[in-house]
């Protein structure tokens, strides 16, 4: 995270990103600044070369996780706990935070990889987890939510719908693959954001369940 030295974890994720690069999976610079946050797309080349996208890295040497965030780093944006412990969106959320408070400056790897600043960066806004949850995944930085379907769903429905959240709750670290049907992986699901948002857990996807999973609290 600081620029002093290089880290073996920042030498291996150069490995890495080598390979991929010789794959032709990963551009090393981006073409155009972003016209808000930088992509998810960015994001991820910063990850694969600090840490080979691992979330739950600690290798001893004083930086941890995805973002191999120091712990005094960590701490000036609200982190609790160690960085690798934290859940991916938490990671996230906080590498946001960062940007958004010092742009690409403590990154060693936004440079090598000549990542550009937008509007954002040192812009002193604090983010809301519903801004940071694209990071993750493959999309762009959201605008809002979806609307609520207008349907109350409960364990075996099936629908369209269903898709659109399990895919939004893989911003959190749950995996699903989208299957649009609404079985115990996505009954936890809606149980852990029901608990973390002080709703009644009752394991049904209502409006405040939808509404939370784009504007509230972090499930885990």
């Amino acid at each position: 995270m600081i620029k002093h030295r290089l880290r073996p974890v920042f030498r291996l994720g150069i490995r890495v990103l080598v390979i991929a690069i010789l794959a032709g999976g990963i551009q090393i610079a981006t073409s155009t600044a972003a016209s808000a946050d930088p992509t998810a797309s960015t994001w991820l080349k910063l990850r694969t070369c600090e840490s080979s996208n691992r979330y739950g890295i600690n290798t001893g040497n004083g930086y941890y996780g995805a973002y191999q965030f120091d712990l005094p780093t960590w701490r000036s944006v609200g982190g609790t706990g160690r960085p690798d412990q934290a859940s991916p969106a938490e990671q996230d959320y906080r590498a946001l935070y960062l940007y958004r408070m010092r742009g690409w400056q403590p990154w060693e790897c936004a440079g090598m990889l000549a990542l550009r600043s937008d509007g954002d960066a040192r812009s002193k806004r604090i983010p809301t987890y519903a801004e940071s949850a694209y990071i993750g995944g493959n999309g762009t930085p959201a605008s809002g939510k979806p609307a609520w379907p207008g349907v109350v769903y409960a364990y075996g429905d099936c629908a369209p719908s269903l898709k659109t959240f399990q895919l939004r709750m893989n911003a959190f670290g749950y995996a699903f693959d989208g299957t649009g049907c609404y079985y115990d992986k996505t009954k936890q699901a809606v149980l852990d954001l029901q608990r973390a948002n002080a709703i009644n857990d009752s394991g049904r996807l209502g409006p405040k369940t939808w509404d939370a999973a784009w504007n509230g609290q972090p499930p885990r």
